[in-house]
This record gives C-alpha cells, sequence and structure tokens, in this order.
C-alpha cells in the first residue's frame, strides 16, 4: 500500500510548485490528520469553535517540518477537495504560528489548476480580507480548547520556498528512520 507521506512525489517543480496531499477540505470543521504509522487519515478532533478551514489544508509529501510533522499547506480553491485528494499547487507565501511555544508554518499556495486561483503569485496579491480570515482562523480554532496560539505576519513566496527545501532536505535526512517509525 502506498504511504501518502513517503510515497507520493511532491513533484518535479519544486519548491515553487508542488503536488500537495489534502487531509481536510475546504469548509470542514473535522480537523483529520495523517496517521503517520500507516499513511491513513484520522480524525483528530473536532474544532471546539464556530469556524470552519478558510481553505484546503494539507501537506506536502516527502517534507519534514521543523514541528517534526510533513509541511502543512493551504491551497486555496474554489471548491473543496477531498480528503487524500492529490492537487497541484503554487507557493505564494507563509504564515508562521507560535502554538504552544513551537513554530509551526503554514504555506499559503494556490491550486495552479484553479482559473479563480491560479493567477496570484504572491500572498500580498489576494485581497486583503482573504488573509486576514486565513490569520484569524489560526488564531480562534484553538481558543475553546483553552490553547492561545500567535500567528505571525504572512511572509512572501521567497520565503515559502525557503521553508519548502528546508523541509525538503530534512525529510531526506531523516526517510529511513522516519520511514522505519512507520513500520514498526
Amino acid at each position: 500500500m502506498l504511504h501518502a507521506w513517503h510515497d507520493v512525489s511532491p513533484g518535479n517543480e519544486l519548491p515553487r510548485d508542488f503536488v500537495a496531499v489534502i487531509e481536510i477540505p475546504l469548509g470542514s470543521n473535522v480537523k483529520y490528520e495523517l496517521d503517520k504509522p500507516s499513511g491513513l487519515l484520522k480524525v483528530d478532533r473536532i474544532i471546539h469553535s464556530a469556524v470552519f478551514y478558510p481553505a484546503n489544508y494539507g501537506f506536502i509529501p516527502q517534507t519534514y517540518a521543523e514541528d517534526n510533522d510533513p509541511l502543512d499547506v493551504l491551497v486555496l480553491c474554489q471548491e473543496p477537495v477531498q480528503p487524500l485528494s492529490l492537487i497541484k499547487a503554487r507557493a505564494i507565501g507563509v504564515m508562521t504560528m507560535i502554538d504552544s511555544g513551537a513554530s509551526d508554518d503554514k504555506i499559503i499556495a494556490v491550486a495552479t489548476n484553479d482559473p479563480e486561483f491560479n493567477g496570484y503569485v504572491e500572498a500580498k496579491e489576494l485581497p486583503p480580507h482573504r488573509l486576514l480570515v486565513l490569520k484569524r482562523f489560526f488564531q480562534d480554532y484553538k481558543q475553546l480548547e483553552g490553547k492561545q496560539v500567535q500567528v505571525e505576519d504572512i511572509r512572501p513566496a521567497y520565503a515559502a520556498a525557503n521553508v519548502i527545501e528546508k523541509a525538503l532536505a530534512r525529510y531526506k535526512q531523516e526517510r529511513e528512520l522516519l520511514r522505519a517509525k512507520g513500520r514498526s
């Protein structure tokens, strides 16, 4: 069986363009998460707050971020994308959260096959309200769980490319150990 993290290629046009694996569709309030050992999705929790995901949410395969998970990505698209679907995307920015004292990068991307979003190349080109919604979601969604989250300003596409390159290199370095953990 293929593993969504280890066996799916992130593509050949890295770091700006890549294939993302969607975990959570736009509009959901169910927090699905990759089950690292099996490569399937598990329900982590139902969001406690009256909010929903403002974009399709997932990860870039074969990446290993500083939070010891695959690198998170928000893929802006007109439609909700079904969990475990692959979608071609382009990085247009990065947003960093401080969650329980730990840094957690979120790549902001657009679906390259979606005519409403594929023209954007920088996050700052998006309507200001769209950027505010992205930030507010992550500031608010854990409040009723009693957790505080700090969201930093959204940085440009070149910063996202740098984060992606580091996560790809970290995965390459740790690949055998990460795969072994999944088998044990």
